[in-house]
């Protein structure tokens, strides 16, 4: 080869560097790896499940750089220990439930941080049969309730007394599956659960909807903030960009969900296929109707919280569930990750 030769060829290679240097340096968010994300949901898959899992099958969080891996659940209390100890990244958990966390254990390293509210209210709500003769709040004075110890609504059932002034009520505990079928039997008089929840398996226990009296907590004084997503320390220390795109792209999904909640169940029934497709049509657009675009999260906008309500909450969590210390909201959330304006415009106009 001749020097000439050898000299175009070196020159040549110089300029492909140089280009493909350029080009790189012109290229934004380039991801090079995706960054694994494990996130654990609050219950089983269902159809309020499918605000994560639309988002995960269109391939919106790969698009981010992430690598999501979504688990079911058994539980907020579970779900919050769980991202506390660093089995998970991330998760879906009550907000109450958190902020009794965080008061009962003020010395834990790891305690877990809300960065964006979906449920706007909480899903809890007291059910009865008419032939008990329950039709207001104030007939369940001196009955008796079931629910399992850490239901959401027997635990914030003294702000709810309160807020309606109802004096004793005696409670039953037992496993979630057996709930609904220990009122229609009989053996309690009325029962905690979340609306969308308890709702529909009283129905499938053979219940007639107009039988059904239900006292949603948000509809009667009570405005608690629900289920909010949660990170660890951790994450939020070592790669909050991780967080940003992973609210981002679960805002994408969450507004095609509101679009179209009927297609989105598709994205459940992959996850589990034995799950009863109508069943959870309807599920899923009561939870979207009751506390995803409900009046007070369409004032305060997707995502956000109102200050003095959370300031509020914590006081009353404290209060009810007779926390060690007192609740600090600034330590339970932070908005400083979320999406922008326009991107956190998802709710469907009412």
């Amino acid at each position: 080869m001749t020097t000439l030769m050898r000299t175009r060829r070196a020159l040549l290679a110089t300029l492909a560097t140089s280009a493909a240097l350029t080009w790189g340096a012109l290229l934004p968010n380039v991801v090079h790896a995706q960054t694994p994300i494990k996130f654990q949901l609050d219950w089983r898959f269902e159809g309020p499940s499918a605000l994560f899992l639309q988002p995960a099958a269109k391939g919106y969080f790969k698009q981010a750089g992430l690598d999501v891996t979504i688990d079911a659940g058994s539980g907020s209390g579970g779900t919050i220990t769980r991202v506390a100890s660093g089995t998970y990244d991330m998760g879906f958990a009550d907000m109450a439930a958190l902020m009794e966390f965080h008061a009962n254990n003020p010395d834990a390293p790891n305690k877990p941080v809300a960065v964006m509210m979906v449920y706007n209210n909480t899903p809890a709500a007291a059910f009865a049969l008419k032939k008990s003769g329950i039709r207001t709040p104030a007939d369940l004075v001196g009955k008796k309730l079931g629910a399992p110890v850490f239901d959401a609504g027997r635990k914030a059932w003294p702000i709810f007394a309160k807020a309606n002034k109802l004096g004793a009520v005696t409670w039953t505990s037992m496993d979630p599956p057996l709930r609904e079928t220990m009122l229609v039997r009989g053996d309690v008089d009325a029962i905690t659960g979340f609306s969308f929840t308890s709702l529909l398996n009283l129905e499938a226990r053979g219940a007639k909807p107009d039988e059904i009296v239900v006292f949603p907590y948000a509809q009667y004084g009570v405005k608690l903030y629900g289920n909010a997503i949660i990170v660890s320390p951790k994450l939020l220390k070592e790669n909050p960009e991780a967080v940003k795109a992973f609210l981002k792209a679960f805002a994408r999904g969450a507004k095609e969900v509101l679009a179209n909640p009927d297609a989105a169940i598709e994205t459940v029934k992959a996850r589990d296929g034995i799950i009863n497709v109508d069943l959870e049509k309807r599920r899923l657009r009561m939870a979207l109707d009751q506390v995803v675009n409900s009046p007070d999260a369409r004032a305060e906008g997707f995502g956000r919280v109102n200050p003095p309500r959370l300031a509020l909450m914590a006081s009353q969590v404290a209060d009810a569930f007779n926390t060690k210390t007192r609740v600090n909201p600034d330590a339970v959330w932070t908005p400083a990750l979320l999406p922008s304006a326009a991107e956190l415009d998802i709710l469907p106009r009412k």
